[in-house]
């Protein structure tokens, strides 16, 4: 027994360092699972932050049947606002995190659309005043076209 909760330990401390700055709400949301003491409850602990490990990884999960994107930062939020919240008592799976990251990456995908579109309008206003964006080369396969429909020379890059 004194072996595995060593190899437990050994994982914790191992794995810590991959949460980065985000390494305080992830032990912090760990303990509202009651994995004191640390003792007694290794084993739990390193399972949390496995778990935790594979969400900040993926940057995305699944509730409800359905998949969401969310950032590590947003991670870190939902984390920190599940610490500040008072539990009466110790939780028991991830669905109050869930709900919270949904709300949250629901957030970011409107946040990041806004800006896509943006961007887009901004691509579309430079093109219509003729104006054509670094990096932005003709395929080879169109220039060919072009100059074999209007001559050699034709290309405009």
């Amino acid at each position: 027994m004194e072996v595995f909760q060593e190899s437990d330990t050994s994982a914790i401390i191992m794995m810590l360092p991959a949460f980065g700055k985000h390494a305080h709400p992830v032990m912090g949301y760990c303990y509202l699972f009651g994995v004191t003491p640390m003792k007694l409850k290794a084993k739990k602990l390193r399972l949390l932050l496995e778990e935790l490990k594979r969400l900040f990884d993926a940057e995305s999960f699944s509730f409800e049947k359905r998949r969401y994107a969310i950032s590590q930062a947003g991670i870190a939020e939902a984390l920190d606002i599940m610490v500040k919240r008072d539990f009466t008592s110790t939780l028991k799976n991830h669905n109050y995190l869930k709900q919270v990251m949904m709300d949250i990456s629901e957030r970011e995908g409107k946040m990041a659309s806004r800006v896509a579109e943006t961007n887009l309008r901004a691509r579309e206003d430079g093109l219509r005043s003729g104006v054509r964006p670094e990096g932005d080369e003709i395929p080879p396969e169109a220039k060919a076209e072009i100059e074999r429909i209007f001559g050699p020379g034709k290309v405009l890059r």
